[in-house]
């Protein structure tokens, strides 16, 4: 290992532990994952040859036509976060739109609760299907927002939004679109869609159940209704809209979220680009609902409640913290780092597949699981072995460690990243209330897996 691969890798853990420590530094976490990109790459820059003969031996160009070849893969690696980046301000500002239009006040009364516990089930089940159907970044978006409607003690809804982070990337895992990694399995042809639901089903359930009843010890007592009530008639006076066009906003917004994995399918478009699809789509809606309040109200008359307005509020620290943290990670694949892990840990562990993708599901709450099941797939490929064949133990392993092992911190999953932007959890504070209830639930899970593919499924379905 080169000195600077050993610098890059010491930059790259140096902006984990000050983003870890941000309720210390008060420096916040985006301006640290900025540093930790640019910084990471310039470290790259400064000798890339080595770096690209590792990991593109194809290319044979020397000179000058190295510097063009990394700046040509550092644009590529922009292009791939920008997919994720649009997807995520895209699915905000529905989510936004429909919610400041009233769309979500009957999924709130429908899990009204009396109790905290009850409360909390409701919003683990409903997340975890939810997010199968979706995907588990706009489930998480949807969930925090009605959780504001529901929930105003703000330690409280700190326990909730952390449990939205768990169920949401749980239920992701079963569904072969309910997570980004599950999506390229499939696509390639790793895992069936009637395989992973069948077999990761029960795992992601039971991932899901242990630290729902854990977390249900913290709340206790009973929810202050008056303020619910409180809220629901905030919500009215800022209605700009009539019951009509209200549900006209709900239909295209969730319907339109609901669609993505559709449009993915039949275009071959990535997601991202059915996100904006949609919002083109409620934004225009929106506009001539907007043309004729002016005919009726006057020209003069200005609503708060416009695409154009809402766009502001987009929380543009989250979206560059994201930015900076999957262009860090793009930089750690580029030096091979993520590639000699894979590796050393098929030897470590003489091809043992439940230690290997167990430990791939811990790496993943560190780094991006993106670049870690990429380079999984490209480390194992599809064999006869039936532990490596389609729906092999390896390949579910993979989709299931892959998606609920980055539970288990806040920065380890799109989910978690944006609840800590939505809610301003802490790092510290997931990492010392939630971290191990969401690794027992990990591990029991990989046991549950364990069990069914031993006694009950010895060959896939």
């Amino acid at each position: 290992m080169s000195t600077l691969t050993i610098a890059i890798i010491v930059v790259f853990v140096l902006g984990y532990a000050l983003i870890a420590m941000e309720s210390l530094t008060k420096v916040n976490k985006a301006a640290v994952a900025l540093l930790m990109f640019v910084f990471c790459w310039t470290l790259y820059m400064f000798d890339p040859a080595p770096f690209v003969q590792l990991m593109h031996p194809d290319f044979t160009g020397t000179g000058d036509k190295v510097v063009s070849f990394v700046n040509t893969l550092i644009t590529e690696h922009l292009g791939d976060t920008a997919t994720t980046l649009f997807f995520l301000m895209g699915a905000m500002t529905i989510v936004e739109i429909v919610d400041q239009n009233g769309g979500f006040n009957w999924v709130k009364n429908v899990m009204r609760s009396k109790t905290k516990r009850s409360l909390l089930w409701k919003i683990a089940f409903m997340t975890f299907f939810l997010s199968a159907i979706l995907d588990n970044l706009t489930t998480s978006i949807v969930m925090v927002m009605i959780l504001r409607k529901l929930v105003q003690d703000k330690h409280d809804r700190m326990i909730y939004a952390s449990l939205v982070i768990i169920a949401a990337n749980s239920g992701g895992a079963f569904s072969p679109i309910g997570d980004v990694t599950t999506i390229m399995l499939w696509n390639v042809g790793m895992i069936t869609a009637g395989g992973v639901l069948s077999e990761i089903f029960i795992p992601s359930l039971v991932s899901m159940l242990i630290p729902a009843f854990l977390l249900q010890m913290l709340l206790k007592g009973n929810i202050q209704y008056d303020d619910m009530s409180s809220d629901m008639s905030g919500d009215r006076e800022v209605l700009e809209f009539n019951g009509f066009q209200r549900k006209i906003v709900f239909a295209i917004g969730v319907g339109g979220l609901c669609s993505v994995p559709l449009f993915h399918f039949f275009t071959d478009l990535p997601p991202f680009a059915g996100i904006l699809l949609v919002l083109g789509i409620l934004w225009t809606v929106t506009e001539v609902f907007y043309r004729n309040l002016h005919k009726k109200r006057g020209d003069e008359i200005q609503f708060s409640k416009r695409v154009s307005s809402l766009l502001s509020r987009i929380d543009m620290s989250t979206i560059l913290f994201f930015l900076g943290i999957l262009m860090a990670v793009a930089c750690l694949e580029e030096v091979g780092v993520l590639k000699e892990l894979g590796s050393g840990l098929n030897t470590t562990f003489n091809g043992n597949h439940y230690a290997v993708t167990g430990i791939i599901g811990v790496l993943s709450a560190i780094v991006d699981n993106v670049p870690l099941v990429a380079g999984s797939m490209g480390m194992y490929p599809i064999g006869i072995e039936p532990d490596m064949a389609v729906d092999g133990i390896f390949w579910q392993l993979l989709a299931y460690c892959a998606g609920v092992g980055g539970s288990m911190l806040i920065v380890g999953s799109a989910a978690g990243v944006v609840v800590m932007g939505l809610e301003k959890i802490t790092f510290g504070w997931y990492m010392k209330r939630i971290t191990w209830i969401a690794f027992l639930g990990y591990i029991a899970g990989i046991l549950s897996y364990w069990i069914m593919r031993t006694y009950i499924f010895t060959t896939p379905l």
